[in-house]
Order: structure tokens, then sequence, then C-alpha cells
């Protein structure tokens, strides 16, 4: 089969579509030939040698995919082959053909297209994990996602809404802010011309938001722990301002704030099993309805898998990037 080999740590010039073999279906696993694949912020760091997979997972990249079962392990009994599904992975999306554990797959939601439905694995269950079961964002609450026209913030925006949260969001441009207005951000705030910490506490009456969503790290933390109300939750989930910073721990104690932090790719089948279920339940109805909606910005073959990264590091995109066997 085909798929984008990784020839050396460097740019997007450094991935290249190859001959390789299958891979081999294990016990409770699915083998699933691909529609799509969606590009995440990770498959870049992969690609520069600062994000190896996981012990035992494929060697290529890409962490979600949408496609039809072409064959089904031993001790599966939900999924069949002919049936349409995405699915999260660890590895190996950038692929004709991928394997994953039937716990991680999902069906395609109605009314959605098969490869459409590979904007949601990733995004969804990092999301629904990280605001939802651990920082639990409840219904009245406020919520601040940084970065609301990614592949994240879009569906963050969203489903927040459908569960009747005030959405803020910050963007650095004012067609990304327009972007996310229309798909359901109450506060949009400009991040380069505007300070999110003052314009959050101006719109919530000096006390702040109940719940951060953040990918970038150092650069926000102490700015971020301005923004939160008492009780407030932090949830950081990348470092696209740095790791290391320095910060005065007393308004964590002073306004009981918790800090958070994880990622999706490292963790058991069985916490990634448990999460899909959750996502399953909680936020397919939501797909189903209409009210979260994927938002494409642009399709690639995988022959063009190097523009496609260079798209995503110019963050110019709004919404998700896929690309196509």
């Amino acid at each position: 089969m085909k798929a984008v080999v990784i020839t050396s740590p460097g740019g997007p010039e450094v991935l290249q579509v190859q001959e390789v073999d299958e891979p081999q279906l294990q016990d409770g696993e699915v083998l699933i030939k691909i529609e799509a694949t969606a590009i995440n912020r990770a498959d870049t760091l992969q690609r520069k040698g600062l994000h190896p997979p996981p012990k035992g997972a494929s060697p290529y990249l890409g962490l979600e995919c949408s496609g039809t079962i072409e064959a089904v392990g031993t001790n599966v009994s939900r999924w069949k082959i002919g049936d349409q599904v995405c699915a999260l992975l660890s590895g190996g999306g950038y692929a004709e053909k991928v394997t994953v554990p039937a716990v991680q797959v999902l069906p395609v939601p109605p009314n959605i297209s098969l490869k459409d439905a590979a904007c949601f694995p990733e995004v969804v269950c990092t999301v629904w994990s990280t605001v939802f079961m651990i920082s639990k964002l409840s219904p009245g609450e406020s919520f601040l996602v940084h970065g609301g026209s990614s592949g994240i913030g879009t569906f963050a925006i969203q489903i927040a809404k459908y569960y009747g949260i005030k959405v803020f969001t910050t963007a650095g441009s004012e067609e990304k802010l327009a972007f996310c207005k229309d798909i359901g951000a109450d506060v949009c705030i400009n991040y380069k011309t505007e300070d999110f910490v003052a314009r959050v506490k101006e719109e919530t009456q000096g006390k702040g938001v109940d719940v951060i969503l953040d990918n970038i790290g150092a650069a926000y933390y102490q700015r971020n722990l301005e923004s939160l109300n008492v009780g407030g939750r932090l949830f950081i989930i990348g470092f696209m301002g740095g790791t290391v910073t320095e910060t005065n721990l007393t308004m964590l104690l002073a306004k009981r704030l918790t800090v958070q932090a994880a990622g999706l790719r490292g963790r058991s089948i069985e916490n990634k099993g448990e999460i899909v279920r959750e996502v399953e339940k909680n936020v397919w109805p939501a797909i189903d309805c209409g009210k979260v909606k994927p938002v494409v910005y642009k399709s690639f073959p995988l022959s063009e898998v190097s523009e496609a990264h260079s798209l995503m590091e110019s963050s110019k995109h709004m919404g998700k990037i896929l690309l196509f066997p």
C-alpha cells in the first residue's frame, strides 16, 4: 500500500509517498480502508522528530481517519466488513489502510459524508476528554478557547454552545474572528490588538471565565490564571508559546484554581475506548441534529502532503485540513 514516509526529520519537503507493507491485523482490531485523514499539529512535530509515536504504534503520521472496514479481528463483535466508520488512531492515518483497536472506532454520523467524518475523532476526543470529562465544563458556565479558528477551536465552540455555555475565543485576524462568531462564539478577541485578560474581565463583570482550553502554554500561563473565575480550571494541551515560565502561585490559592495538562495519543487503549464511548453518547447526538458540523478548510491528495503541512504551519486555515489517498 501507499503511505507517507518521513525520510528524515525536517520541513514539509521530507515527506514522501512510498510503497510500504500493509499493517497486520491483531486480535481486537479492525482494518480500515482509508477514505480520508486529517492533519494535526502533532503531525508537524513528529515530522520534525519532536513527537515520536508511542511504543507499538504505526511509524506513519495520522491520528484520525474515516473509511470502510475491510477486515475484522477476533473478539470484535460490533463492527463488520463494509461498515463506514471514523477512528481515533495512535498513528498510521497517512496511508491507504490502517489497523486500529475496535474500541477506538465510531460510526459515521448520519448526514455527514464519509470523507468529512475524518474531521472529528482527534479533536472531538481531545476536547471532550479534557474540557468536559476532566474539567467538567457545565451548562451555564463560561469557557475560553484559544485559537478558535483551528480544528480544536471550531469544534470546541460548537459543542460548548450546544451545551448552553457562554463561549469566548481568541484569534489573530478579523476574518477568523468573524468566522468564530458565525459558528457560535459569543465573545471574539483579537489577540494581536487586544488584551484578552482585560476583555474577559470586562465581559464577565470582573469575575473571569470558568474553564480555559489552552494550546499556547508558557506565554499565556499567567494571563490565563488572571482570566479565570474563582474555582476556575485551566487545561493545557499544547506548547506553541513555550514550555518554561515563572508564575505567582498566590493566585492559584486565592482563587482555588485547578491547572491540568494531558495529551491523547499516549493514553492506554482502555482509556481511549472510554473516551470514545463518552463521545458517541454525548457528542454524536449534537452532530446528528446539525448543531455541530464538520469544518473543512481544504483537502489535498496524499501526493500533496508537503503542501498540506505547509498550510497547517502557516496558520492561514480555518478548521480542518484533510488528506485523501
